[in-house]
């Protein structure tokens, strides 16, 4: 997998997967406004191996709703890197990167299964799906579509992907059925 400006991942020519080697640690790196994929593709040419987690949203604008790949943090990506071995002052002069997030003098690392658990999220397409463990009862938020940002209660869960919920809408609560992807608990 190669970072590419709609992908999630990025891996260096070599390495084929996330899995950490002995010394390795997940580290964040902050971007520029509206960076990620810029930076990433900076950071993935120069040898690392970069991870920005991204999500399916609606955006509105101009009385139009789109569906479009996001970044799940926006304006953070996750690098691997082992301090002993790697370069990792570059990564602050990368294009697209404005600084690492550090603790006196030396990179911060991620706290361990952090990432891996966001990796755990990840569906075939490349989008982080965190939707998967919703259940029948707990308050959600819609993510996609019209009703997007409302807040409701989870009422049923089916098989086909499909959920009912009660959304909280004018005062009042309104049943609607969604695609479970289009929900995250609240």
């Amino acid at each position: 997998m190669v970072l590419s400006s709609g992908s999630a991942f990025g891996v260096t020519g070599a390495r084929s997967s996330f899995e950490l080697a002995p010394g390795e640690r997940w580290y964040v790196a902050q971007t520029l406004a509206r960076r990620e994929a810029g930076a990433g593709a900076q950071l993935v040419a120069q040898g690392f191996a970069v991870f920005t987690p991204q999500v399916i949203k609606t955006v509105r604008h101009a009385r139009k709703l789109r569906t479009v790949r996001a970044p799940a943090f926006p304006g953070y990506l996750f690098v691997i890197l082992d301090l002993n071995r790697d370069r990792w002052r570059s990564v602050n002069g990368t294009f697209g990167v404005a600084r690492m997030i550090m603790g006196e003098d030396v990179p911060m690392p991620v706290p361990a299964g952090v990432v891996e658990t966001l990796l755990g999220y990840v569906d075939e397409a490349g989008v982080c799906r965190f939707d998967r463990d919703l259940v029948e009862g707990q308050a959600v938020r819609v993510t996609v579509g019209p009703f997007a940002q409302a807040i409701g209660e989870l009422v049923r869960l089916d098989a086909n992907g499909r959920v009912r919920v009660l959304l909280e809408i004018m005062g009042g609560k309104i049943p609607a059925t969604l695609e479970r992807s289009s929900l995250v608990a609240a």
